[in-house]
């Protein structure tokens, strides 16, 4: 099917699949609209009360999308924060904070502010979003803004849905696409794509899709000579409270760790390898039946992170071999119909997902309250002559196992009726079953070596009856399983041929029940304590009963939402409500209301003193469960054409009010050597969203997009005054302002052949890393185990606030800040030429080989700044026959 000049031109404009020429409708051309099912019914992007933005599969062709981490360059209020493929979390609107490091992101985790959807599956993983590759894809659709009452938990500043392509019934097509690139100072890409759609009967449709890409690394891991920027290998006490390091008082030498035999040029590769079945079979006119099953691997080696001590942008040091196998099968059906006016759909998925990852956990070493136990404290010389430190080398490795099983039933009424109804039951089961083994340098512990030698039979544990490795110091052995059921429902009406009136709500409930052990704590049993107070089983879990009773009695610890077996169970009601006025056929205005939540969290250590005592922690216990954050949201929008269509403005103006901000916190000097999640108070959000799409010419397309954001955490709660960022700080990870433009040229060549230039920049402003103002302690402990700083940028927050000293245990001030994330601008191009069902593209990605802090990662005690590909030029060759 031959495409026309100009719809070629223009068909990769973000919120533009399509241009409808002058020979197509005898009129001037215009932007078309795209439909979308923001609101789980088909409808024109243009005329909902709801802000979207949507990009149709030749976008993402064009535009050289393979995964959603490349379509967030084009959405300036999205943020995609994470340590490399399968390890990312997405934050819409700068409603952000400090997600658990990967290495427990499973065991302990916040649930995520965005929900992940494929077609009609929810997919979002606290930490781990699954990473599907974006093949054969019908559209990608961004919801900003909370999105709750439709979409459910998790959907609390915004949803992301990725909408395969379906079964077409109307015959039979199939393409293939490939591509071949080299990234400076790294290795070779490839992939290759292809799909078929066949028909073997009248009723029935069968698609496939199958891709595989590799994606050749460029980060080195290089020898690691202490004294040039490598690990020296020997430290001093810091006491501070965010951590540090820590080590023998008489600054015994630590073994400097050995890494020869893994020096490695180019060493994270990733692969992505999989496929996508769907039948579609039509009953008759009114009912139909689409099943589809989606199985991928996603397979990496190394790091996407690189070590700023070293020389350069692209070298690391890691003394484990690392990697991380994801693999998951989606299953999917979907059953439509009509009875008289009614839609009636029935929808449900069952997810399996396994994860096997080999972490480097040398880092541990450089902080923690017990890291100097593991290394060097415990270590028993013969001698004092021969007094010195163990080896410093550690790894993590997990096993985590993930399955989920919804359904969804909804029935919408008539469309062209003056008032319209959206409702519908939802049911969502979700398990996880986790096994996380440390290595932390020495086995035999002392205080917990028995029990690392013989099998722990606590009730919840996924321990198959066996022993734990002799090489393994830790166990995190945990189920956690999340059972939900909600009835929701959107109601619209007509108040005047251009006014229209809605109101949404659901009701929810989900029962999150968290049970097995680690090595030294039975996580089962200390949950139940706490529920039930039961003084016996307080004791039991080492704590006391008279003094659990205060903490209850007084505020600081809430356990009402457990019941005596342990579950968390949370129940209510949100509320979405908007108006909207058709001022004329091209421009649409709207006021929105809406609220968003996330659920609790339980601890795993839960309800037990912090270690340090002094000062700000005087009686302070780790929360048993973080509490519910909502997001209440109030916006103002416009979307219209003008210009007699070759225009398109749509735009948002949003204040957003965070009550209760889930966070999670790692103070292992203070408090507790686990990770746990807490609630650091109250936040506000100010912002504007904005993209435009211009037709300049019939053969020039111009598109642009901008958000500025103004975020500021409005109150922090009191056990974390001095600890945690300031009121009045700005919350993490997103820039106060954000854009990028983009143009798409067309030229006639030869032979019937057809040409087009794309160009792309964006910017992206200066972020902060995280919630914890640790920047300054992690920059000592980067001196004085490598020798050198870490050379980047900080923003000074704190050295007193309100009368509460930042300061280390022994009361001495210190400079609280956070790592700034620079702003950054990347630049693509591409050429590309058209004839009949062929196309050929060369392109440039990064064209000014800009190295890019994406994010800050701070899980080994010392910075490593996660970054970009470097500049990357290749050719891609797609056929398509209709």
């Amino acid at each position: 099917m031959r495409k026309t000049k100009l719809s070629c031109a223009i068909i990769a404009a973000l919120a533009a699949p399509h241009v409808a020429t002058a020979q197509e409708t005898g009129a001037k051309a215009q932007i078309e609209t795209i439909e979308v099912t923001a609101r789980k019914r088909t409808e024109s992007i243009q005329d909902i009360p709801v802000s979207v933005t949507a990009l149709n599969g030749e976008a993402l062709e064009n535009l050289g999308v393979d995964n959603f981490q490349d379509y967030v360059e084009f959405l300036p209020n999205v943020v995609f924060q994470g340590t490399g493929p399968g390890q990312n979390e997405i934050y819409i609107r700068g409603a952000a904070t400090t997600q658990t490091s990967i290495a427990v992101s499973t065991v302990q985790a916040l649930q995520p502010s965005v929900a992940f959807y494929l077609d009609e599956q929810p997919v979002s993983m606290q930490g781990r979003n699954l990473d599907i590759y974006a093949t054969d894809m019908e559209r990608v659709e961004v919801l900003p803004g909370p999105q709750g009452t439709l979409f459910g938990a998790s959907s609390q500043s915004g949803t992301v849905r990725m909408i395969t392509k379906k079964p077409d019934h109307t015959g039979f097509s199939a393409g293939f696409d490939g591509s071949i690139s080299f990234t400076k100072g790294g290795e070779m890409s490839n992939s290759a794509e292809a799909y078929m759609n066949f028909t073997p009967t009248d009723d029935l449709a069968v698609r496939l899709a199958m891709y595989n890409e590799v994606q050749g690394g460029w980060i080195d891991n290089v020898l690691n000579v202490p004294g040039e920027g490598g690990y020296i290998g020997s430290a001093v006490v810091i006491d501070r409270i965010s951590g540090g390091v820590l080590s023998d008082p008489q600054n015994t030498p630590v073994e400097s760790p050995i890494n020869d035999s893994l020096v490695e040029e180019d060493f994270n590769d990733a692969s992505y390898t999989g496929a996508r079945l769907g039948l579609s079979y039509r009953f008759n006119d009114d009912w139909d039946l689409l099943v589809q099953h989606t199985q991928q691997t996603l397979a990496t080696e190394g790091v996407f992170a690189y070590d700023p001590n070293l020389d350069g942008e692209s070298s690391a040091n890691r003394f484990v071999p690392e990697d991380n196998d994801d693999d998951f099968g989606l299953t999917t059906w979907t059953l439509e119909g009509r009875l008289d006016k009614l839609e009636l759909v029935y929808t449900g998925g069952y997810l399996d997902r396994d994860i096997d990852s080999t972490i480097d956990y040398t880092g541990y070493t450089n902080g923690g309250l017990f890291a100097a136990y593991y290394v060097c404290n415990h270590y028993e010389a013969a001698t004092p002559a021969d007094e010195r430190c163990l080896d410093p080398t550690k790894w993590y490795k997990e096993d985590t196992q993930t399955s989920r099983v919804t359904h969804e039933f909804r029935v919408n009424t008539d469309s062209a009726e003056r008032w319209r109804v959206t409702a519908g039951v939802f049911f969502d089961e979700q398990e996880l079953n986790t096994v996380g083994k440390f290595q932390l340098g020495n086995t035999d512990l002392g205080f917990f070596s028995d029990l690392n030698r013989t099998t722990v039979g606590t009730e919840g544990i996924n321990s198959n009856g066996g022993p734990f490795e002799s090489d393994v110091s830790f166990v995190n052995d945990i189920t956690h399983s999340i059972d939900q059921i909600a009835v929701f429902g959107q109601f619209e009406f007509d108040v005047t041929d251009s006014v229209t009136a809605s109101l949404g709500a659901r009701w929810y409930e989900i029962d999150d029940t968290f049970k097995g052990s680690t090595t030294t704590v039975d996580v089962s049993r200390r949950i139940r304590a706490f529920a039930t107070q039961n003084a016996d089983e307080l004791i039991a879990v080492g704590e006391d009963p008279a003094l659990v009773e205060q903490a209850i009695a007084n505020g600081q610890l809430e356990v009402e939402l457990l019941d005596d077996d342990g579950t968390l169970t949370v129940d209510d009601t949100i509320l979405k409500a908007s108006i909207d006025w058709k001022v004329n056929d091209d421009v649409l205005l709207f006021a929105t209301y809406s609220e968003g939540f996330r659920p609790p969290v339980t601890n795993r250590v839960g309800g037990g003193l912090a270690s340090n005592q002094n000062g700000a922690f005087d009686g302070f216990r780790i929360p048993v469960y973080s509490t519910t954050d909502t997001l209440d949201n109030y916006e103002l929008g416009l979307k219209g054409d003008f210009l007699d269509g070759i225009l398109r403005v749509n735009a948002t103006a949003y204040y957003s009010e965070i009550t209760d901000l889930q966070t999670s916190r790692f103070d292992p000097t203070n408090i507790s050597f686990l990770v746990f999640t807490d609630n650091v108070g109250d936040a506000e959000i100010r912002g504007l969203d904005a993209d435009i799409t211009w037709l300049a010419t019939d053969n020039l397309v111009i598109n642009s997009a901008f958000s500025w954001l103004d975020t500021e955490l409005t109150r922090t709660n009191a056990e974390l005054q001095g600890i945690a960022i300031p009121e009045g700080s700005r919350l993490p990870f997103s820039a106060e302002f954000s854009g990028n433009l983009r143009a798409r040229y067309y030229f006639e060549l030869d032979n019937g052949m057809e040409g087009y230039v794309n160009g792309s920049i964006a910017y992206t402003g200066d972020r902060l890393a995280g919630m914890t103002m640790d920047a300054y302690v992690l920059e000592d402990t980067t001196r004085l185990v490598y020798g050198v700083g870490s050379g980047l940028s900080i923003e000074q927050e704190a050295a007193v606030y309100e009368g509460v000293t930042y300061a280390d245990s022994n009361g001495q001030t210190f400079k609280g800040g956070r790592y700034v994330q620079d702003s950054y601008v990347i630049a693509n191009v591409a050429v590309g030429f058209t004839k009949d069902e062929w196309k050929v593209e060369f392109f440039i990605d990064n064209l000014t080989d800009e190295s890019a802090i994406l994010n800050v990662d701070t899980q080994q005690f010392t910075p490593k700044v996660v970054t970009n590909r470097p500049r990357t030029a290749g050719v891609r060759v797609s056929y398509d026959y209709f």
